[in-house]
């Protein structure tokens, strides 16, 4: 079979819908021997993340004006009309109309993956220049879909909900299972000497920054966005932190958040840091923060005894590194799709706590998972606020929360394999054309 692939970008510029696409259409190609023809719109990450497609190779468009529509116009030279469907898994930018036109060209069917985009917070999220995309050519790319994508329940009735009347299929994100050296509930932790934080090159090295040794991690890995519900999760921190508890006395934890910055936000968790008097190990701090901060500057970022480490983006087997040093996985996000650092984390036996926009409710229905809402929010008589569910987490006997990753564990070998997904994405496909 032949798919034409369209994303917005072909690197880690896209965060975990590049991990995502990248990892299950090179599995179409590897296990279900499919033809696959990426091409996205090309960004300072393209050279550097292209290898890492083989055997896949990304073709490219170069951007012409602003970034945020994307207007590449040799993007349609590189769709021919020689792919058997589409897959789309771009919306709202100009790989969209692409689409849409060589649909109209070529008369094909085109799957659309919204990846969480037409949830009602995303939909809300710089509305006005969605509103504009959608009076230019995403209301019609939608309207002519052959069918949808959808990550999980919560996603197909969010697409739904938008207006949309033609079939969705829930196919969700898969991960790679890793080794583990031993039974999760012997392992231990894998500690690491040093956490690297602060601005990186992969090529060319990284900031290192020493950590207290014997501290049990508690990890963020993804993007530092709003939407990401870091504000939230670190006032309950500094809540537990701040406090004269069993917690603090006896159990020594760290907050490490690691990820790539995104408009600014990182700066803006810093300071909150400093006003709710959390010690921060960064040395990525932008300088006009660190000179107009006054909270910063009787607060300077120490290594030593820090509360939160900011690390700064994790790749590869770095990524894999903080993934084994961690004792276990938090994700307070507004708004998901099927968030790929959930599963990753549960692929190495992490217990996580997460909100319900996480859409994983088999999580929490298996116990690899505990629920943290806004405080106040009660859920099922009991409160279950950001706070309780870090307390509930912290005070956990090691055993427990070795537990609670096993159960991850399983989860993801029963239904969240690459292989499941794309023995699912072919047999979708197969339907799709068969008509």
């Amino acid at each position: 079979m032949k798919v034409l692939c369209v994303l917005e970008s072909a690197s880690r510029v896209d965060g975990g819908i590049f991990e995502a696409e990248r990892a299950l259409q090179r599995e179409l190609v590897l296990s279900q021997s499919y033809e696959v023809n990426v091409v996205a719109l090309r960004d300072e990450f393209t050279d550097l993340d292209s290898k890492k497609w083989v055997p896949i190779s990304p073709h490219t468009a170069k951007v012409l004006g602003p970034k945020g529509f994307g207007f590449a116009p040799e993007l349609s030279c590189l769709m021919g009309k020689q792919f058997d469907l589409a897959y789309c898994a771009a919306l709202w930018k100009y790989p969209s109309w692409a689409v849409l036109n060589w649909q109209k060209k070529n008369r094909k069917p085109v799957v659309v993956a919204p990846h969480g985009s037409l949830d009602a917070w995303a939909l809300n999220n710089s509305r006005w220049k969605k509103r504009a995309a959608s009076w230019l050519f995403k209301q019609e790319q939608l309207e002519r879909a052959t069918c949808f994508r959808a990550l999980c329940t919560a996603e197909a009735d969010a697409i739904r909900s938008y207006g949309l009347s033609q079939r969705i299929e829930v196919v969700p994100n898969g991960v790679d299972l890793p080794e583990l050296s031993t039974t999760i509930e012997q392992r231990g932790r894998c500690e690491m000497e040093q956490l690297k934080v602060g601005p990186k090159d992969e090529e060319a090295g990284a900031t290192e920054l020493k950590s207290t040794e014997g501290k049990k991690r508690l990890l963020f890995l993804g993007r530092i966005h709003p939407k990401k519900g870091l504000v939230n999760a670190l006032r309950a921190w500094a809540e537990i932190c701040n406090s004269r508890s069993a917690i603090h006395d006896s159990s020594e934890w760290q907050f490490v958040i690691a990820g790539w910055d995104q408009g600014g936000h990182e700066d803006e968790l810093n300071a909150l840091c400093a006003d709710l008097g959390l010690r921060i190990a960064n040395s990525g701090l932008s300088e006009s923060l660190k000179l107009n901060s006054d909270k910063l500057k009787t607060h300077p970022p120490k290594a030593e005894g820090a509360d939160v480490v900011f690390y700064g983006p994790a790749f590869g087997g770095e990524k894999e590194q903080l993934l084994r040093s961690a004792d276990a996985f938090i994700l307070p996000s507004f708004s998901e799709g099927l968030p790929m650092s959930v599963l990753e984390a549960w692929s190495y036996g992490l217990p996580v706590l997460m909100t319900p926009e996480c859409n994983l409710p088999e999580g929490f229905a298996c116990k690899a998972a505990l629920e943290i809402r806004s405080a106040g929010v009660s859920f099922q008589g009991s409160d279950f606020s950001f706070q309780q569910g870090l307390r509930t987490l912290l005070e956990m006997a090691d055993q427990e929360r070795a537990a609670m990753g096993m159960q991850g564990r399983r989860l993801v070998e029963a239904k969240f394999t690459w292989q499941k997904v794309a023995a699912n994405m072919n047999a979708l496909y197969e339907d799709i054309l068969s008509g």
